[in-house]
């Protein structure tokens, strides 16, 4: 039990690092980071059901990942090679949309949402 303690404090340790470096030094994180607080600060001002705060929220969480992923992508290729290369664009551009898929995702949800409340 000791040894699996030990473990999980250093794999929290390192994803408080990520998610620290990803701020400092990735504008779409940031930029993320404050729409899931705007999107948060709704979701539970809102009179919204438990289940639809839990997917906005979840949602909102999930766009953070994949804006993470997208990140290791980037730096992974760029760790390889920073000269311009077909394959490697088109590995960013896909990161890219993943990022984009999950946050349109989230304004579904969203979209659905705010149509049950009003009608």
């Amino acid at each position: 039990m000791l040894y699996f303690l030990k473990r999980l404090k250093w794999r929290l340790v390192w994803s408080w690092r990520g998610c620290v470096d990803a701020w400092r030094h990735e504008h779409s994180f940031r930029t993320w980071v404050w729409a899931n607080v705007l999107s948060a600060g709704f979701a539970l001002w809102l009179p919204l059901g438990v289940a639809e705060r839990a997917l906005i929220l979840a949602l909102g969480v999930l766009v953070l990942a994949a804006e993470l992923f997208n990140t290791a992508l980037e730096r992974a290729v760029d760790h390889i090679s920073l000269d311009k290369h077909p394959l490697a664009g088109q590995a960013k551009d896909a990161g890219g949309a993943a990022v984009a898929v999950t946050a349109i995702a989230a304004g579904v949800a969203w979209v659905v949402v705010i149509v049950g409340l009003v009608g």
